[in-house]
């Protein structure tokens, strides 16, 4: 194995090789705790538009990032590329410096102690192994399916690999590598479109294929849309939709939101806020999750309830914040939680291994209840109206259908939504088998598809 101090680890990084790299930067700090954060990602992706493939890029890239932390709470972080011995002094020297810049932190916990890790497996070597070829022969599947529908198609095919290591001066040693795998297709046709994404760490476990006929089937059934009224209407999300609204909620569930007043539950934390059928939880160790099980301090992510039957259980802590809310709120009897991002930060933490309960509906079960409504297959361009009242708006996209007596009757024009997801929420009267999914404007989560009653839409757009 190549020696650490000349060869960029890359794919290869180890626990040992992190092993070799901190003691290198411990011996270079002298009068400060030190933690080292170092992260290796081989990122492969090939891109296709206009039927065609148009690029195909590779990235392999290492970082080691330093946080020093004096007796008095001085902290700081320095981060670099450069592994060599020279590279490791300076960065370590720079940390240094900029932690003597800084005021003390009263509130600053020595870094963390050791912690025993429960390791999820997550590293698949065909995923790895994945090769151009391999994704070009996806795409030519995937532009077979265009052309035989005489759509144009655009999207990627990508796959990953990463390794993340935490060590610390106390003996805190985390590690974990992970490989994942995507694809999104968009099937444009001359009034209509659709879409598929999906995202996991075993790329035997995903068929773009599949869903390139579905965002085919969608363009196709999507022809020629009418234009119906805005207003409130019975609307069916497919899991894409759910996860892009839900993505809004999760910053909130932050004890240091909370504490700083800017989260919407401020004041309503052990509240009953959603309806009955409504039950999340964070889960790192869940079979469809991805990700480190491990915060940015090296802490073990623990299950958290965030939700359950409708009332607000759990927040989520990094340690300082736990620290904080056992002072200011003992009735919570906050701990840590494993979900605090790399300090110094002034985010505090959040919830990243998003599952939401699901039912045993199917989507298809759905509409065929469903006497008039809106099937919707994703949403984009979303924004905050009232980040207090969770009030979001958007655009329907790629795949928005008339749903009467139990059918798709056809394809409908885009809508804007104005939509309070508190109240969303509340609103929900079937959920489906919950699943791994991706969207566009949040991370991947484990979401069923949902029908809700009264969703309000508020125009009409121009496609």
């Amino acid at each position: 194995m190549p020696h650490p101090d000349t060869t960029t680890p890359g794919l290869s990084l180890d626990e040992a090789q992190a092993r070799a790299l901190f003691a290198r930067a411990q011996e270079a700090c002298r009068d400060a705790e030190i933690e080292v954060t170092l992260a290796a990602t081989v990122s492969e992706l090939t891109r296709f538009a206009n039927n065609t493939i148009h690029q195909n890029v590779a990235e392999q890239h290492v970082s080691l990032s330093v946080r020093t932390q004096t007796a008095d709470g001085r902290m700081a972080r320095a981060t670099t590329n450069r592994i060599d011995p020279d590279g490791i002094r300076a960065v370590v020297a720079r940390a240094g410096e900029l932690s003597r810049l800084q005021q003390p932190d009263p509130e600053a916990l020595p870094m963390a102690a050791p912690q025993t890790i429960v390791p999820v497996p997550r590293f698949f070597p065909a995923t790895a192994a994945f090769s151009p070829a391999d994704r070009a022969a996806v795409v030519g599947e995937i532009v077979r399916e265009a052309d035989r529908h005489h759509f144009t198609t655009a999207g990627i095919v990508a796959n990953q690999q990463n390794a993340l290591a935490i060590f610390n001066s106390r003996g805190l040693q985390a590690f974990h590598r992970e490989t994942s795998a995507e694809y999104s297709i968009t099937m444009l046709a001359d009034d209509s479109s659709g879409w598929a994404k999906g995202n996991a760490p075993d790329v035997s476990s995903l068929a773009p294929v599949a869903a390139a006929r579905r965002a085919a089937e969608k363009a196709r059934l999507s022809a020629a849309p009418v234009e119906l009224a805005p207003g409130r209407y019975t609307v069916i999300l497919e899991p894409a939709a759910v996860l892009d609204l839900m993505g809004f909620l999760f910053y909130d569930f932050g004890g240091l939101s909370v504490l700083d007043q800017r989260s919407f539950l401020t004041g309503r934390t052990r509240t009953k806020l959603f309806g009955d059928n409504i039950t999340i939880h964070d889960d790192v160790a869940h079979p469809l999750q991805s990700g480190a099980p491990f915060d940015g301090e090296g802490v073990p992510r623990r299950v958290a309830t965030l939700v359950e039957a409708g009332t607000v259980r759990d927040l989520v802590y990094a340690r300082q914040t736990a620290a904080r809310m056992q002072r200011e709120h003992p009735d919570l009897q906050a701990t840590p939680t494993g979900h605090g991002f790399p300090l110094p930060n002034e985010y505090g933490e959040a919830p990243g291994n998003i599952v939401v309960q699901g039912g045993t509906s199917s989507l298809d079960a759905m509409i065929a209840g469903t006497e008039r409504g809106i099937l919707v297959t994703r949403l984009w361009y979303i924004r905050e109206v009232d980040p207090f009242k969770k009030i979001l708006t958007g655009m329907t996209r790629d795949g928005t259908f008339l749903v009467e007596d139990g059918k798709l009757r056809c394809g409908v024009r885009n809508f804007r939504f104005n939509q309070s997801m508190v109240e969303m929420l509340n609103q929900v009267d079937a959920l489906g088998v919950s699943e791994r999914t991706s969207g566009e404007e949040s991370f991947d989560m484990v979401v069923p598809p949902m029908r809700v009653r009264d969703f309000n839409f508020t125009e009409v757009t121009r496609f």
